[in-house]
C-alpha cells in the first residue's frame, strides 16, 4: 500500500478532545483506502496532542501527521488553513475528508480555495467510482453523495480533474469503529513555519455551552413534528419520553415553529441518529427528516394523516390524535413496568 494518494482526514480536536465525527471519518477512510489499496493518514493540528494522536491510532491511522505550536491551541482560521494546507501538498493525498462541523465548514472551504479542487459539503454518504466526461474514463472516483434541492432528490457529485478530492461529512451518518488496541500506525511530526503575520486574530474569551440533549448517543427518541400543533401539546411528547426513559426529538418545522430548541432537531440539518426506538409523533415524513432517523432499528409513527410518508418506514403505525394516543402509552407502559 502507498502513502502517497492516501486518504486523509483532518481531525478536529479541542482541549484535548476530538470530535466524534473525525473518528467516524477513520473508519470510512478505511473503507475507502481498502477499495483504493492506499493508507489511511491524518493531521491533526493543535498544542501538546501527542497523547491524543496515540489514542487515534488504534481507529486505523497507518500515518498521523502532527503540527504543535502553541498558537495553535485553539482553531483559528488562517495558521490552520496554512498548516492543513502544507501539508496536503506535501504528501498529496487522493481525498480529505473533513466532518461538517462550525470548524469544518470554515476551514475546508479555504483550503479548496487555496489548493484550487473542488469541495462538496454535508455528504451524507462516500463512494469509490468510475466516471466518463467526454470521452474520458477517470477511475476510482470519488462518489460525493448528498441531498440536494431541499433534500427532494439524492445528488452525486464528482471532481476528478484534480486532487484531492474533498468533502465535508455530516456527523452522525458514518458508523463509529471501535478501536483495536493491535493496530499498528506511525506518529509523524511535522513542522510548518509560522509567523506573528500568520496569527491576525487573537481568541480573548471562550464561552463554551454544551448541548442540552444528546440525541446521537441515545438509544431511544421520542420526537414531535409540527402536527403536535402547539408548545402545550410538546409537553406529551416529553412526558412519554421521560415515561420510557428516552430522549426528545423534533423536526425541523416543530423547531422552527417555536416548540423545541434546536439542539433537539433530528434531520438532514440537524442530528442523524440510529436509536434502537424511534417514536415519531405528528411527523409526516418528510425527506429531509427521514434521511437523519431511517436507520433506526425500530420506528413507531403517530399521526392523524393515513397517507404521511412516515409510515411508508415506520415499523408500526399508528392513525391517531396523539393527545389521545401518547397518555395511553404512558399509562400502559406505567401498569406494564
Amino acid at each position: 500500500m502507498t502513502t502517497k494518494n492516501s486518504v486523509m482526514v483532518f481531525i478536529q480536536q479541542d482541549d484535548g478532545k476530538v470530535a466524534e465525527v473525525s473518528i467516524e471519518l477513520i473508519g470510512k477512510a478505511r473503507e475507502l483506502a481498502k477499495q483504493l489499496n492506499v493508507q489511511v493518514t491524518a493531521v491533526l493540528v493543535g498544542n501538546r496532542v501527542q497523547k491524543v494522536a496515540e489514542e487515534l491510532i488504534p481507529y486505523g491511522v497507518n500515518r498521523l501527521f502532527t503540527v504543535e505550536h502553541k498558537g495553535l491551541a485553539h482553531y483559528t482560521p488562517v495558521p490552520y488553513t496554512k498548516v492543513v494546507t502544507q501539508i496536503i501538498k506535501k504528501h498529496a493525498p487522493q481525498i480529505v475528508l473533513y466532518g461538517a462541523t462550525t470548524t469544518g465548514r470554515d476551514i475546508a472551504p479555504r483550503i479548496a480555495s487555496a489548493l484550487r479542487v473542488g469541495l462538496t459539503a454535508d455528504c451524507t454518504d462516500l463512494q469509490i467510482g468510475d466516471y466518463t466526461s467526454r470521452g474520458q474514463t477517470f477511475q476510482n472516483v470519488l462518489y460525493q453523495i448528498r441531498p440536494a434541492f431541499g433534500g427532494n432528490i439524492i445528488a452525486t457529485i464528482v471532481s476528478p480533474e484534480r486532487k484531492p478530492q474533498m468533502a465535508t461529512v455530516r456527523e452522525g451518518v458514518m458508523k463509529m469503529d471501535q478501536p483495536d488496541a493491535s493496530f499498528k500506525g506511525e506518529i509523524i511530526q511535522e513542522s510548518v513555519e509560522l509567523s506573528p503575520e500568520d496569527f491576525p486574530s487573537e481568541i480573548i474569551e471562550r464561552v463554551q455551552q454544551e448541548k442540552s440533549v444528546n440525541l446521537k448517543g441515545a438509544q431511544v427518541i421520542v420526537a414531535g413534528g409540527i402536527g403536535v400543533g402547539s408548545r402545550e401539546n410538546f409537553e406529551l411528547v416529553h412526558q412519554l419520553a421521560h415515561a420510557i426513559g428516552g430522549t426528545v426529538g423534533a423536526s425541523r418545522a416543530a423547531v422552527d415553529a417555536g416548540l423545541v430548541s434546536k439542539d433537539h432537531q433530528v434531520g438532514q440539518t440537524g442530528t442523524t441518529v440510529r436509536p434502537r426506538l424511534y417514536i415519531a409523533c405528528g411527523i409526516s415524513g418528510s425527506v429531509q427528516h427521514r434521511a437523519g432517523m431511517d436507520e433506526s432499528a425500530r420506528i413507531i409513527a403517530i399521526n392523524t394523516d393515513p397517507e404521511a410518508p412516515i409510515f411508508q418506514i415506520a415499523n408500526f403505525g399508528i392513525v391517531g390524535d396523539l393527545k389521545e394516543v401518547i397518555p395511553r402509552f404512558i399509562k400502559a407502559f406505567r401498569a406494564k413496568a
